[in-house]
């Protein structure tokens, strides 16, 4: 048997191959990578490699084997997730693994926002395939702002149309601790995680917390949904998902990433990430 991450030299991928090597040997960790190249690194580290892409099923009939305990961390493509997760799935049945795991969103099938579509979808295909699952269903990740300081920090703004809504969100290195803990432990089957931050923030006191730790005036900008689409398209966000951007806006606004159920410091050991440790990371690293 065999723990094994798809996806594995993405952001979240290579924190939870950490996060097994930690914790089990390096031969029975298997990644599941689409350039060999790039995963060089892990295969020097001792875990073996597998070569399959989720948009070419054909390439996936040997990425799994019978007991492997497996982690399908959802795709990047937007709009092209259910057909890849699909034929992940339909390869995981046949090779008959004692576990697959996926990385949804918070909510599960009460999320009501736009980006929680092809999650629940794919949670469905699941769940009809009869196999043994755990759902991580993934609140908002920290780094999804800390990501994009550079502007804030240009502009001396935060921009979103959140209203006062609230994140409950958590470094992507907590998730991570999550995923492996229920890879490598007992008794997570059949089981759904709705993963958050303990705490839980307002774009307001994020501005406050980036002005704090810069010295500068940093303030946040509630303005209407059309005027965020304007300026994410103006900054060269596509169409299509500066409007997924802005629908998720709405819906932190209603309060739809904000809930704190605790499974994930439960999971984890330890209390999550706060969000002011993750600006202190960010920007002691170049701001792109």
């Amino acid at each position: 048997m065999s723990i094994v991450v798809t996806g594995a030299t993405g952001q979240l991928g290579r924190l939870v191959i950490d996060e097994l090597l930690s914790r089990v040997p390096a031969e029975s960790v298997v990644a599941v990578v689409r350039d060999k190249a790039k995963a060089a690194d892990l295969a020097e580290r001792g875990v073996e490699l597998r070569i399959a892409d989720y948009s070419r099923p054909e390439t996936l009939a040997d990425a799994f084997e019978a007991g492997d305990r497996v982690l399908l961390i959802s795709g990047s493509e937007v709009g092209q997730r259910v057909p890849q997760h699909s034929a992940v799935i339909d390869a995981a049945k046949a090779a008959g693994v004692a576990q697959l795991a996926y990385t949804g969103i918070l909510g599960g099938p009460a999320a009501d926002f736009d980006l929680a579509a092809e999650h629940k979808e794919t949670e469905r295909l699941i769940l009809d395939s009869g196999l043994p699952y755990t759902f991580l269903r993934n609140g908002w990740y920290t780094e999804n702002y800390t990501a994009n300081l550079a502007p804030v920090l240009a502009h001396g703004a935060v921009v979103a149309n959140a209203g006062e809504g609230r994140v409950a969100s958590a470094s992507r290195a907590d998730y991570a601790a999550a995923a492996a803990a229920v890879l490598t432990g007992e008794g997570h089957l059949g089981r759904a995680y709705e993963l958050s931050g303990d705490v839980a923030w307002s774009l307001t006191e994020y501005a406050a917390e980036v002005a704090r730790q810069t010295g500068e005036e940093i303030v946040y900008r509630s303005v209407p949904a059309e005027t965020h689409l304007a300026v994410l398209t103006g900054a060269g966000v596509p169409q299509p998902f500066a409007e997924i951007l802005v629908d998720v806006d709405k819906a932190i606004e209603r309060g739809a990433l904000a809930r704190g159920d605790g499974d994930l410091s439960r999971l984890i050991g330890r209390p999550t990430t706060p969000i002011s440790e993750t600006i202190t990371e960010a920007l002691a690293q170049p701001l792109a």
